[in-house]
């Protein structure tokens, strides 16, 4: 059976929600980001951790992906042009979305308060604005893609509620797509782990 470790509000409900989605069985342990139950299974004590059969698998979007790929759902084929689109959604909300959101969550709280650059956090609103209007004109239904969620769906709407939690502006369309992607009932599912 797989395990994954986390807490809920972190990185940790991408993968928690899509094993939701997949109604795949699984067991939920707890635990908070390097403590010693995260170090047990992560060489850095970094969350989330999903412990396979054949080993640990870390990184949110790569467990997202293995999980969507094995159960052959919320993904397109491997070497396939839409699965390439769907990659390439899925790396640029990563590498911005969640990159920004990550530096401003470091510099608010996460770094010592002496290696903190409080300035730095006008700028990287800034970054997530420009890239939220083009994310937001970038959807192409009711969902990225069309009219089926894939796994940038439930990445984008993670970041979009992390950003919210921020108190970061949210162009309608991406405030339409989270408010849909959360209704899901696999997303109070996973909520409900926390």
């Amino acid at each position: 059976m797989l395990r994954l470790h986390g807490e809920v509000k972190s990185r940790a409900l991408r993968p928690l929600w899509l094993l939701e989605e997949l109604g795949i069985p699984f067991e939920w342990v707890p635990t908070a980001p390097r403590s010693e139950g995260a170090r047990a299974v992560s060489p850095l004590g970094k969350i989330p951790v999903l412990v396979t059969e054949e080993g640990p698998v870390f990184d949110s979007v790569a467990q997202m992906t293995f999980l969507a790929d094995r159960a052959g759902r919320f993904t397109h084929p491997a070497g396939s042009y839409l699965r390439a689109r769907q990659d390439a959604l899925t790396n640029t909300i990563n590498e911005t979305f969640d990159a920004v959101l990550w530096a401003y969550a470091k510099h608010s709280f996460v770094l010592p308060e002496e290696h903190r650059v409080p300035a730095v956090k006008d700028s990287l609103r800034w970054q997530f604005g420009r890239y939220a209007e083009v994310m937001a004109d970038l959807i192409e239904g009711p969902f990225l893609m069309g009219a089926e969620p894939l796994v940038p769906d439930f990445l984008l709407a993670h970041c979009c509620g992390w950003a919210e939690g921020l108190r970061f502006d949210l162009p309608e369309g991406l405030r339409t797509h989270m408010t849909a992607m959360r209704a899901r009932p696999a997303f109070q599912r996973a909520i409900a782990h926390g």
